[in-house]
C-alpha cells in the first residue's frame, strides 16, 4: 500500500497554510507541532498510513491514534502536522510527494518546516532556508538568518527540495539544539521564529518551564553519576574487599 493521506474531517479552509514537524535533532519538529496543537486546542482531521510504516498506534488520553496525524484550526486558518515516529529512510520520498501532492490539490498556501540543527555554540540561534528568493527575503527581513550552503535532511529537508523545483512555497526553520535529548527550549526558539512569519496567537512559557525542569533533571543525573564515578574511583583506591 503506498503513502495514503486519509481525511477524519471536512476540510473547510480556505489557503491555509500548513506547518509540519518530524522527528530529528532534540525532537525540536514533534515537540513543536504538537505544542501548537495543544494549545489552539485544534482538532484532528486527517491521518498518513502506509504498509512500510512501522506497526504503531499512539496512545492519548486513553484513545489509540494513528502516529502521523494532521490537525486543523479554522479560527486560525491553520494545519499542522506531525509525526511521532521516525519515518523510515525508503518512505521519505514517496512521504514527501504525497505530502506536496495533498497541499496543491487542497490549495494550500505555503509549507512551514520546523525542527532542529547540532548546536555549534550558545543555544539562541533559528536558521531559515526557503524555497523561493521572495521568502528568502521574508526570512531576512523577520531577522532569521539564512543558510547559504549546507544541507538539511529527512522529510523535510526532501519536502522542501520538491517544493523549490515544483515552485512551491516552503520554509524550513532549524533551531540549534541538543542532539542528545529532547529540547524544548529549541521547540520555543522555533515556535518564537514561526510566529515572526505568521500570525500565530502561541505563548511559549510551558515549553521554556519544561526546559528549565528537563534541564534541572539533567544536571541532578550528572552529579549522581560522577558521585557514582567518584565512589568508584574510592573503591579501586582502597582494593579489592577480598584477596
Amino acid at each position: 500500500m503506498p503513502v495514503k493521506i486519509v481525511e477524519t474531517a471536512e476540510f473547510d479552509l480556505r489557503k491555509p497554510t500548513l506547518v509540519e514537524g518530524f522527528p530529528g535533532v532534540g525532537l525540536v519538529g514533534t515537540i513543536a507541532a504538537s505544542y501548537i496543537v495543544e494549545k489552539l486546542q485544534m482538532q484532528m482531521c486527517g491521518y498518513i498510513t502506509s504498509e512500510k510504516f512501522p506497526p504503531i498506534a499512539a496512545v492519548h488520553n486513553k484513545m489509540p491514534l494513528h502516529p502521523a496525524r494532521i490537525y486543523k484550526s479554522k479560527k486560525e486558518n491553520l494545519l499542522v502536522l506531525f509525526s511521532e515516529f521516525i519515518i523510515p529512510l525508503h518512505s521519505i520520498q514517496e512521504l514527501s510527494e504525497k505530502i506536496l501532492s495533498w497541499c496543491i490539490e487542497r490549495n494550500v498556501k505555503q509549507i512551514i518546516s520546523l525542527g532542529g540543527i547540532v548546536v555549534q555554540g550558545q543555544q539562541d540561534v533559528v536558521f531559515g532556508i526557503a524555497s523561493t528568493p521572495e521568502l528568502v527575503k521574508q526570512l531576512e527581513e523577520a531577522g532569521i538568518k539564512t543558510i547559504k550552503e549546507g544541507a538539511t535532511t529527512g522529510v523535510s529537508g526532501v519536502l522542501l527540495a520538491d517544493c523549490y523545483s515544483k515552485g512551491f512555497p516552503a520554509i524550513s526553520l532549524l533551531a540549534e539544539s541538543k542532539p542528545e535529548f529532547l529540547d524544548p527550549m529549541a521547540a520555543a526558539s522555533v515556535i518564537e521564529a514561526l510566529k515572526k512569519i505568521i500570525p500565530l496567537r502561541v505563548s511559549t512559557d510551558d515549553l521554556i518551564a519544561e526546559a528549565a525542569n528537563i534541564e534541572g533533571r539533567m544536571k541532578e543525573l550528572m552529579y549522581k553519576a560522577r558521585d557514582a564515578h567518584n565512589n568508584y574511583k574510592k573503591v579501586e583506591e582502597i582494593g579489592p574487599m577480598y584477596g
